[in-house]
Parts: C-alpha cells; structure tokens; sequence
C-alpha cells in the first residue's frame, strides 16, 4: 500500500508530502509529479517519484495501484481541470484504489461561481466512479493575501470588491495537515468536508492587521466588480484570471467564503492559523 501525492512539488502537495513523511515511512509515498527534478529532495529522502502531467492521461499508467490512498490535488490550469482530473479519476478507478481524496472547494456543490465549476464536474466524476472518496472542500488560504502584500504596501491599500464581506481562512499548512490526517487516518470514506478558518475576517479588518503589524497607514479600498477586473489587467492578470478573480470577490460579499463550520481545526487536532500569524510570516519574509 502507498500514499499517492499528484501534483507534489506544488505549494500544497509539498506540505503535504512534508506532513506524510512525518507520519508514515518514505517508501510508502509515492510523489506524482511532472518534473523529478523539482522532486529530487523527496526521492533522496526515500519517497518515490512517478513522473506525469494531467494533459498526457497515458503517463498515469502505473502511478496508482490496488489499495492505494490517492489525495488528486486539483490543477492550478483554470479552464483546462475538468478533463485533467477526469484522467486522474479514470487512473485511480482502473487501479481500484481505496481512496481517493480531492482538494475541491468550499461549499461544493453550493458553490455558485465560477471558479467553483470545474470543482463540481470533479466532484460528480469521483462520486459516478464508484470509488471509495474523501472530498477536502477547501476554503481561502490566508496566503492568497499574505503572498501579495508588496503592493498593498507600496500604495497603502488592500483593493477589493467584496464589500463588507468576510473570509474564513486558514493557512495553507492547516490544509495540507487536513488531507495528511485523512491519507493516515480511518473511517472517512464518503465523506464531505467543509474546511476554513475558525475565524472570519473582513478586508477592512485585515488593513488593520497589516497597518498594526507595520506602523503603515493602510485602508482598504471598496470598488465596484467591474472597476477591480480594470485593476487586475492593468497589473498583468490575464483578463480571463482576471474576471474569475472578480466573479470571487463578488461571491465573498454573498458569504461564499465566510464559512466555519470547524471542519478544518477538528480534522487537524488544534485551532487554525490566524491571518495574523500569516501576515507577521509574510512580513518576516
């Protein structure tokens, strides 16, 4: 039996590599990747490598095997996930492993934007495979903020179009715990989990976290939809990304993302990370 990873060397998969190793013996992951040599540090380190990409279904051959734990850690190709994680599921059924977890979003089936759409389709395709499934509905990693602070900085401003709406984070090491508990643990099969922060914050709110923590003047600027799309291009998002994003914001102000049904902290064992203790990290660099 092994403890499969797909999409390993990326921010999550890493962590929840790191998490496994932690837990179980190296020799009983196998790390999916599409370059091992980004993956080098895990194979020195006993953790085997299986070299694959989503868009090339026939490189999944192999990768998953009878009573294999599968966590499908969802594609970062917006636009492109359905028929990738189609592949994965299709793989993982014609191993017949004995679970598969995905990393979907929260709400799932409720979710009522775009972004969450490809989560749905995945989610219909691992429930009609008749595999035994785990689905981590994630919420908002506090990183998703933390890791673009620069320019909040620069101009004093966290610029969005949520309104007064609040998000429940949680850092990206308290999900990446969450589908190591699943992987290592028993008895959560057919399950549905609804993760996020233990706490929900407002983009006003978290301009005070930031000024408090850098004796900055920082406000936070409410603008309509349309208006922060505008502002997305002109920094470089491709206006594709860029209306997705947009179409977030806007389903943040309905409550999509205020979640806390506590989820999250129970399946960890502790409470989860502050965005404060996220912006003080980002900010320590």
């Amino acid at each position: 039996m092994s403890i499969v990873v797909t999409g390993a060397t990326g921010h999550l998969g890493r962590l929840v590599v790191e998490g496994l190793l932690e837990k179980v013996p190296a020799d009983q992951i196998t790390a999916v990747v599409r370059d091992t040599a980004k993956a080098a540090d895990f194979a020195d380190r006993g953790v085997r490598l299986h070299e694959a990409d989503y868009n090339r279904p026939e490189t999944l051959a192999g990768a998953f095997a009878a009573g294999d734990k599968v966590l499908l850690i969802s594609g970062s190709e917006v636009g492109q996930r359905g028929p990738q994680h189609q592949a994965v599921v299709d793989a993982a059924k014609e191993a017949g492993v004995a679970l598969l977890a995905y990393t979907s979003i929260l709400g799932g089936p409720a979710a009522d934007y775009t972004l969450a759409d490809e989560h749905r389709v995945t989610e219909k395709a691992i429930t009609d495979s008749g595999l035994p499934y785990t689905l981590l509905r994630n919420g908002w990693y506090n990183e998703n903020y933390t890791e673009n602070l620069a320019p909040v900085l620069e101009h004093g401003a966290v610029v969005g179009a949520a309104g007064e709406g609040r998000v429940a984070s949680a850092s990206r090491a308290d999900y990446a715990a969450a589908a190591v508990a699943v992987l290592t643990g028993e008895g959560h099969e057919g399950k549905a989990y609804e993760l996020s922060g233990d706490t929900a914050w407002s983009f006003a709110e978290y301009a005070e976290v930031v000024a408090g923590q850098t004796g900055k003047e920082i406000v936070y600027g409410a603008v309509p939809a349309a208006e922060y799309q505008t502002i997305l291009t002109g920094a470089g998002v491709p206006e594709p990304l860029a209306a997705i994003l947009s179409d977030v914001e806007t389903a943040i102000e309905r409550g999509r993302l205020a979640a806390t049904p506590g989820d999250l902290s129970r399946l960890i064992g502790r409470p989860t990370t502050p965005i404060a203790d996220s912006v003080a990290a980002a900010l320590k660099g």
